[in-house]
């Protein structure tokens, strides 16, 4: 659906007026380009998008559908062009933006290219064309690469944000044709992975057999970005306070404490009272600086004027689990993560207080984001799991 904006445009014009020749005017091509545009739209939607009447043309269900998605791509993408040049909202190409995106990420032509599978002069013409109908420079050289200005910038996420609503229409229209288009792509943070997201998933299995579904996992950084490029639909775990940044927003599902764990013949166990001293004094696995559950154990150990000394810091669960095995290893980590761990006995919860350890375990998502109904589903299935 992507492929064309000036047809995307043309289609919402007559969307808004019913009418061939007052979207020919608005969008200054002729009637006969306005009516091939409508109709390539058409064959790529593999459906009727109006219905054609003596009183004009009247949107149909799925064209409907497609005109709510391309307005809110439209919304997102003019403001960053009519920053640059107005004219942009006429000339500028799929191609052109394609092109811009890459070397914004890629900061070099030829890394660019590859990235996109053309030759570089193409990846350079698209991105001079820009600059020309911008009268201004979109890069600017440094002993690091071709780094994007300020307004490339902004344009560059528009665009990667406008596409991704573009990339929603299409699995919208196949709801309206009874077809599965589309995919998810969740962020999972470490106790989704654990506990939400298998059994949401095999839920979500049960109606919808083959949409694929993609968990993502990494840093918490990465992940954000991922979200904000509109790579990742929504991320799924621990909740940041404050809020990361200004275009996301959090949606807390429920509070998950912190517990501390060792191996089942580990020297604490079977102790009665047992002290931070006496918890300093063993070696610790630990997440990484920066997560929420790594401040809470940095507050845990804030009586003493520092924590345990020996420290592994890790975002793995396996690579915790089996420190904790075989070593006198403590652990630090959210109940329901290590909760499959503890039922078979190997591993075992230290009776220490968890007071002031909850968390906030949610989505956090773009402001603004509309999922489609198969997203919708998903996230359905995920509240019922929790709810559960």
């Amino acid at each position: 659906m992507k492929s064309n904006l000036r047809h995307l445009r043309a289609f919402l014009a007559v969307v808004e007026f019913g009418s061939v020749t007052r979207a020919a005017e608005l969008c200054f091509v002729s009637q006969p380009a306005v009516t091939q545009a409508i109709n390539k739209l058409e064959l790529l939607a593999g459906t009727a998008l109006f219905q054609r009447t003596a009183q004009g043309l009247f949107p149909t269900e799925a064209g409907g559908v497609l005109a709510g998605r391309v307005k809110r791509a439209f919304d997102l993408l003019d403001p960053a062009l009519a920053e640059l040049a107005p004219r942009l909202r006429v000339t500028a190409t799929h191609a052109q933006l394609i092109a811009l995106i890459a070397m914004r990420e890629a900061e070099n032509f030829t890394l660019a290219a590859r990235r996109l599978g053309l030759a570089q002069p193409t990846v350079h013409r698209a991105v001079t064309q820009l600059e020309q109908e911008a009268a201004r420079p979109l890069f600017e050289r440094t002993s690091y690469g071709m780094v994007a200005t300020r307004p490339a910038q902004a344009l560059a996420q528009a665009a990667r944000l406008a596409f991704a609503e573009l990339d929603q229409a299409e699995a919208d229209l196949g709801e309206v044709s009874g077809r599965e288009v589309g995919r998810i792509v969740v962020g999972a943070m470490p106790l989704s992975r654990s506990y939400i997201l298998p059994r949401t998933i095999a839920r979500f299995r049960k109606g919808r057999p083959t949409l694929p579904v993609k968990a993502l996992d990494g840093p918490y950084d990465d992940l954000i970005a991922g979200l904000r490029r509109g790579e990742i639909d929504f991320l799924v775990g621990a909740l940041r306070n404050p809020p990361p940044i200004g275009d996301v927003e959090q949606q807390p599902l429920f509070d998950d404490e912190l517990v501390i764990v060792a191996r089942h013949d580990h020297p604490l166990v079977g102790r009665t009272v047992i002290s931070l001293p006496d918890l300093a004094g063993y070696p610790w696995v630990v997440a990484m600086s920066g997560t929420p559950t790594r401040n809470q154990f940095d507050l845990m150990f804030a009586p003493l004027g520092g924590g345990p000394r020996s420290l592994v810091e890790t975002g793995s669960m396996i690579l915790m689990r089996e420190l904790l095995k075989e070593s006198d290893h403590l652990g630090f980590i959210s109940r329901l993560q290590i909760e499959a761990d503890l039922r078979p006995g190997e591993i075992v919860r230290l009776p220490v207080g968890s007071e002031g350890t909850a968390r906030p375990i949610g989505l956090t998502m773009r402001v603004g984001w509309v999922p489609t109904k198969a997203q919708q589903e998903f996230l359905d299935e995920l509240r019922s799991v929790i709810a559960q």
